[in-house]
């Protein structure tokens, strides 16, 4: 099969995924933002996965925010975010309105695969039925559909979309093995061929469910470690001897799939009639971690004999990981808004988030340096640029607290 491929949405996902693709396929990558496009044509990524030099003249790649532009295409691939609401349900409207946009440029024959994180049954029993309804075209009769989850580590420059292996799956046994060979033909670490796009659909939710879980634990351990007065950090190296220890570590959960995709699975648990425990015990535990974080700042600062309001605090770092700029679903806000509770001043400092961004989303107004004079300094993301601090200059009358664990005890007053 000659495919034409479309990709909706250009962000972490999508855009790896087309520069890849284009190497071996005419690829056109559809996202609605015009301004990330205008940046794309110009070899600009403000995500930083993609470096300039990888935007050259022999991909056969074409960057549009025009939606008949897709009308060429014969495989769809849609890399669109499915965030949850404030009640932690799925909001799956970025999810209907790309299944909207394709339906109507739908042709017998073509194949719509997914790739934004659902639970299983979402493809066939929520995407399906609008691509049907905006075609006019019968599922696995006219067109047909497959589900095949990223694995993109943000900020991960060691492992990029070819180097991580592709679970595939369609909606037909003829179909998945199209799917799969499409992507074994991109993916240089291989496939794994689901049974069936549900099989795949609940892969990717119970990857970052289960690591959620662990670290659910480690925070928990923290939590019972700070009352009894030992280093978790000092606990979790001994026990890591063991050869069969999982090495995880304590911290905040947020970003676009961990703190995310548990929601997912438990939404349709329920659905079902099946109230998930321990799932929702982690998710409870690494949700409220934030809260602990900025209490213990806050007991930190009292026992020098600080005054708390008023205090002007200084959070270093806002994005959910190091050395990444996604500033989606981080919970280093839950440490200010707890902060805030106290009639603390807070203030944030990160290299690598956009200031316009972080402005629009959070309201707050990033600080341009670290300077000294605060109260306190949270490191809450250990970026790299954070490592040539002279934190002991910082420590003169001031508390600081290392969320990451990367400090010396010399240094730091606390960690998790």
């Amino acid at each position: 099969m000659g495919h034409k491929v479309a990709i909706i949405g250009l962000g972490y996902v999508g855009l790896p995924l087309a520069v890849a693709t284009a190497e071996k396929y005419p690829v056109v990558g559809f996202d609605i933002n015009a301004k990330r496009i205008e940046e794309l044509r110009n070899g600009i990524d403000r995500t930083g996965e993609i470096e300039p030099e990888a935007f050259n003249a022999e991909l056969d790649l074409q960057f549009t925010a025009k939606e008949e532009n897709l009308a060429s295409a014969n495989f769809y691939i849609v890399t669109v975010p499915t965030p949850i609401d404030k009640n932690n349900n799925p909001d799956l409207s970025l999810l209907k309105s790309a299944s909207q946009l394709i339906g109507k440029y739908l042709k017998s024959g073509d194949i719509v695969v997914y790739e934004s994180t659902v639970f299983p049954g979402c493809t066939e029993d929520e995407c399906v039925p609008v691509l049907e309804q905006y075609s006019g075209l019968k599922f696995n009769t006219d067109f047909y559909c497959g589900y095949s989850p990223e694995r993109i580590n943000p900020g991960d420059k060691d492992r990029g979309v070819k180097d991580i292996l592709k679970v595939t799956s369609g909606s037909t046994l003829e179909i998945a093995e199209q799917v799969n060979q499409f992507y074994a033909s991109i993916i240089t670490a291989g496939t794994h061929k689901a049974s069936s796009i549900k099989v795949a659909e609940a892969a990717k939710v119970i990857e970052n469910a289960q690591r959620d879980i662990n670290i659910a634990f480690v925070n928990e351990l923290a939590l019972i470690f700070n009352r009894i007065g030992i280093d978790t950090h000092e606990v979790l190296a001994a026990a890591a001897t063991k050869w069969n220890f999982l090495p995880f570590k304590p911290g905040l959960v947020g970003g676009h799939c961990i703190g995310v995709d548990p929601y997912y699975l438990t939404h349709k648990a329920e659905s079902v009639g099946y109230l998930p425990e321990v799932i929702l015990a982690g998710r409870r535990i690494n949700d409220n971690m934030g809260k602990h974080v900025a209490n213990e700042v806050v007991k930190h600062m009292a026992k020098k004999g600080l005054e708390i309001v008023q205090a002007n605090v200084l959070i270093l770092g806002l994005t959910f990981k190091e050395n990444c700029p996604d500033i989606r679903n981080t919970r280093v806000l839950d440490i200010a808004d707890e902060l805030t509770q106290y009639n603390v001043n807070v203030h944030i400092h990160d290299p690598l988030a956009d200031t316009e961004e972080v402005k629009a989303e959070y309201g707050y107004e990033l600080e341009g340096e670290i300077t000294s004079g605060y109260s306190a300094y949270i490191l809450a993301v250990a970026h790299d640029e954070f490592q040539s601090i002279d934190w002991k200059k910082l420590k003169t009358n001031a508390v600081i607290y290392d969320v990451k664990g990367i400090l010396s005890r010399e240094i730091s007053d606390g960690s998790l």
